[in-house]
């Protein structure tokens, strides 16, 4: 029994923000004044194998990093959407696109840009350390930080819901 309050089985696309979710709130920044990003390897883990089983993925983000879109690439992830000043336009257009319905879909989000996108999905979920505002609206709220495993926490829910987690032999390997 899933600890998600939603029937995971209808889960067919997930879209993440990435500060704050993919990544921790806090920021370093160089003497240039360029913020770098840390991510999780569990995560990193998940979405890969999330790809290989077909679930569609997208990172909509309003920040725009080259380290990002080549860590998410390197996943295997093809929909990554940078410098998305309203998340919602870029929401609808990767569920258009992939033919995807507002309860097929997932969005996980942290902040204030991202309340119209969770407004608009079937599964919306949040990390523990989200805003207010997002916590409010949020059907799951993960029990990690953002940066800290939500992407784990989530993916595995959904894949052990539709049993593709341990499931294959792609399960083992990057």
């Amino acid at each position: 029994m899933s600890k998600i309050n939603y029937d995971l089985s209808k889960i067919k696309g997930i879209a993440f923000d990435v500060d704050g979710v993919l990544s921790p709130s806090t920021i370093p920044l160089d003497i240039s004044g360029k913020p770098s990003r840390m991510v999780n390897i569990k995560d990193g883990y998940a979405l890969q194998l999330a790809v290989k089983h077909g679930y569609k993925i997208a990172i909509i983000s309003g920040g725009d990093c080259d380290a990002v879109r080549v860590r998410f690439a390197a996943l295997g992830i093809k929909d990554i959407f940078m410098k998305c000043d309203i998340k919602i336009n870029f929401l609808r257009e990767w569920m258009e696109i992939h033919g995807l319905s507002e309860e097929e879909t997932a969005f996980v989000g942290d902040d204030i840009p991202d309340f119209e996108p969770m407004k608009h999905v079937g599964l919306a979920v949040a990390p523990k350390d989200a805003a207010a505002e997002i916590k409010a609206i949020a059907t799951y709220i993960s029990p990690v930080n953002g940066g800290y495993g939500v992407a784990r926490d989530l993916l595995e829910e959904i894949m052990k819901a539709q049993d593709n987690w341990m499931s294959s032999a792609k399960a083992f390997g990057w």
